[in-house]
Parts: C-alpha cells; structure tokens; sequence
C-alpha cells in the first residue's frame, strides 16, 4: 500500500510554554557583596563555609574560641574579596543584628537546635551543617568560572552525587569560559544600543558563545573597541538565516553530541523527524517553534520537496533552522538533496554528524563489526529501493564476501528477499545474522541466528521501530549457543 503524504505540522514543546514542574528548592544567586554573615564555630568545614562566603564579597564573622589550624591558616592569609572578622568567643543573641545569612558547625543536636531557633528568631536564614533538618537553605556543589557560576543541588539528599555532576559539568567548561564572560559583561551595553532586539541580537550571541567555547581565551583585538565594532558591524548587516542538518542518533538522547546540543540550543525553528525521541527535543530552546516533517518508511510521509521548500522559505526569513534527522543525517538520511538545494539557493548550511544506528547496534551486542579475525571490512547498504523493490545497483555478490560485515537499514520489510538473495549469490545458509529494533530505546528487540532464518527472525520481534539486519561472521558471538555447530564449519 502506497503511503499518504502529509504536510509539516507545527508541535508543540512537551514541556509547555508557561508549566514548571515542581521544584525541591529554588536555586538563587545571592549579591553578598559587603554583608554581614555569621559563621559560628572553629572547624575546618566552617572555615571551607567563611572562605565560600568571603569569596561572594560578605564580612564574614566568625565566632569560635578555639580554631582549627586550616581556619587559623584562612585568617591570616585573608580573602580574595570580602573580609573575615574573628570573635574569640562564642556566639550570642547580640551576633545575629544585621546578618543576612547565619551558618553553624554544631557539636551536638541540642546546639544546633538553639543555633536555629535564636537565627529564626533574628530573622536570619540559617543553615546548620551537616544537619537538613535544622538548613532553611543548601549550599551545592559550585562550578566557578566566575561571572558564569553554576551551583548544583540535591537539596541535601546525595551530596556525593551533587559532587559528581560538579565534576561532570566542569569536563565541559572551558577555563577560558572566565574571560569571555567577563567581555561580555564589558560590552553587553554597546551590544544594546548597537543591535536590534531579536534575532539581530541574538545571531550576535550565538557567534559570541561559539568562540567562548573555541577552548581559547579571547584575542587582544576581540577583547578591544576595534575588534568588538567589527563584530558588531557584521552581526547588523547579517539579514539571512541559515540552515544546520544535525544527527540525533539512534534514539537516546545521551548519543547526542555536545555540537547537536548548541545547534539545538540555537534553533528558531526545528524540522523534525518521526523517529526523533522527545527527551532529544527537550534539549532545544524552549522557544524554538517545532515541526515533524516525518519522513518514515511505510508510513504517511511528508514530500521532500515540501521539506526542501520549508527550510529555503524560513531560511529567508532570517531563521536559524535546524533539520534534525535520526542517526547520522549523511547516512542515508537525503541530506545530499537538501544541501543541494540549499546550495543552489545561497542560503548557507552545515552538518552536525550523529552516531549512526550501525555503531549502536555494535555498541549495544558489545561486537566489533570488523573484528580483525572475522571481517576486515564492513559495509552500511540499504534494504530497499527507491520504488520499494530490492536496490539492483548494489553488489550483491561482493556482500557476500567472508570478510565483510555487511548492515542493511530499512531492510525489516524486504528481509526475505535480503536472505534469499544473499544465499543465491553464494552465502553459506548458517552464516551469522543479528536483527534489533527500536536500538537504544526502552523497547530494544534483539533476534540472533543463521540468515537462511532471518524473515522469521525478523517477524519473531513484532517491531513497529525501525529495525537494522547485520550479517557477517563478526556476529558469531551474537549467535553462539544456536548455530554453534554451523559457525564451526562456517569459520573453517
């Protein structure tokens, strides 16, 4: 049955424009610039709390008769903002005027108690470390790239686990991050009154962020008056848009690049595909207008021309778009025919590789598709035709080849065929074959065995997904225990 053709439709954010879900507590940057702040006992963690706090600008005072030599170590040397005053004493009702945060490291539950109730009764937020119950607020995990400061919360459940997302964000950042935030702030008011809000604007940012993440430091001229006026003067006379093709990946959203990400991030309109998993859309700017222009084999599909047409009408408009495809979109994803189109258009363009479903599918049998004792090549050919049929011009004897591993993508249909005319063509009817749907989604199927069952390998998974066939002897890991005795003969 042919399939209908469709029209783009617009979709909107699964997230909604106005609903927030609900939040532990509310993540808030606080100006401690030259406020006072108690900070009640010696220790070392209370020292690690006054420095954090002298770090933000605040006159920490501290109350304690006794200190911990790191605490000693921290008053003599001083802070690299604020400042530390020292009270040889323990601390009072009288501590608490004109505080506008108060943190204890108390010895024991009844201090701790007396602690928060004499700072509830001053009015002041408190937090009592190592004790949530006794914490009007958390201090998190800090990521410093100051101005950019990222804080990270489990609001006291798993500190450890906030730790390790700290470390994780920090692989990200570039240490440059620090001095690119800083030219922002310098030249964010030239910004204002130079370019148009909207996307003038924010085209400007977006080419500003790139070079924040180059890995570099900013140069001498982009960091000085001639440099940032030959920015601005070309951000003002940019009219076009642009388009960017960017591979989602096989399903899961963790197989995004951080590349896709920024491109997503910068989107003002996103064409995708039915394939494409909602949480990969969750990462796009909330703004960004979406539209499946699904394009799906044996399904209702929309015309490529009509894609095409999308993308040069809102490229024109000024719009950054994104036509994001699943797996990789040079794999065949018919990127050749709208980079053509967007050529003979001028209108500019860009691909952002994804990871093709191929290298899931190894990655998830944990085999090498060209392990160097079974098959020193491997192939990625499709399973059909243009007009539905198998694809004449591929060799279908040099498939057949020992050592070669050889892929088909949308070949679940034509299995069959693929199996009797692989065997035709000379394979050996027990040589190894893999098929999974839906790869990296929650519903996976996986079915190993020799090709001469691979149609009923296939309809054994009852996949509506999109399903990959794998043939080789690379596979035979996947299907030893059911072939065993034909692979023996197969390898010799």
């Amino acid at each position: 049955m042919t399939p209908t053709l469709r029209k783009p439709a617009e979709v909107a954010s699964a997230r909604g424009a106005a609903r927030i879900a609900a939040l532990s507590s509310l993540p808030v940057f606080y100006k401690l610039d030259g406020r006072k702040v108690l900070v009640c006992g010696g220790t070392e963690a209370a020292a690690w709390k006054a420095e954090l706090l002298a770090a933000a600008g605040a006159t920490v005072h501290v109350y304690a008769e006794r200190l911990h030599p790191v605490f000693t170590a921290l008053l003599a040397r001083g802070s690299v903002k604020g400042r530390l005053v020292h009270h040889a004493r323990s601390w009072g009702t009288d501590s608490f005027a004109g505080a506008v945060l108060a943190i204890a490291d108390a010895k024991s539950d009844g201090e701790a108690q007396a602690f928060y109730c004499a700072a509830k009764s001053a009015g002041v937020p408190v937090n009592v470390i190592d004790m949530p119950r006794y914490c009007e607020f958390q201090f998190g995990s800090i990521v410093n790239r100051s101005p950019v400061v990222i804080g990270v919360s489990t609001d006291g459940a798993a500190p450890i686990l906030g730790q390790a997302i700290r470390r994780r964000i920090e692989t990200l950042l570039p240490p440059s991050l620090q001095e690119w935030a800083r030219l922002a702030g310098r030249i964010r008011a030239k910004v204002i009154d130079r370019l148009s809000p909207g996307p003038e604007r924010r085209r400007f940012w977006e080419h500003f962020a790139d070079r924040a993440f180059s890995g570099r430091a900013p140069s001498e001229d982009e960091a000085t008056s001639a440099g940032l006026n030959d920015h601005l003067s070309r951000g003002a006379g940019v009219s076009a848009g642009k388009v960017t093709l960017v591979g989602a990946g096989p399903g899961d959203a963790e197989y995004l690049t951080l590349k896709a990400v920024r491109a997503l991030q910068a989107a003002d309109v996103i064409l995708f595909d039915d394939l494409i998993d909602d949480a990969v859309l969750e990462l796009a700017r909330r703004e960004a207008k979406r539209f499946l222009v699904g394009k799906r084999g044996g399904r209702d599909s929309c015309r490529q021309e009509d894609i095409n047409d999308m993308m040069v009408n809102l490229a024109k408009k000024g719009r950054n778009v994104v036509r994001l495809k699943s797996g990789d979109p040079m794999i065949f994803g018919r990127a050749g025919e709208e980079l053509e189109r967007l050529e003979r258009e001028g209108i500019p363009a860009a691909v952002v590789p994804g990871i093709t479903a191929a290298s899931a599918m190894a990655a998830s049998l944990g085999l090498s598709l060209t392990h160097r004792r079974h098959a020193q090549s491997v192939r990625f050919v499709t399973g059909h035709s243009r007009h539905g049929d198998l694809p004449e011009s591929v060799d279908w004897h040099g498939l057949t080849d020992a050592a070669t591993t050889t892929v088909f993508y949308m070949g679940g249909r034509m299995a069959a065929r693929i199996s009797a005319r692989l065997m035709d063509e000379g394979m050996a009817p027990s040589t190894p074959a893999v098929v999974v749907s839906d790869i990296s989604r929650p519903g996976e199927q996986r079915w190993a065995g020799p090709v001469i069952d691979l149609a009923d390998g296939v309809a054994s998974l009852k996949s509506n997904g999109p399903v990959l066939i794998a043939v080789g002897r690379a596979l035979q890991d996947a299907c030893r225990g059911q072939v065993a005795t034909e692979l023996s003969a197969v390898s010799h």
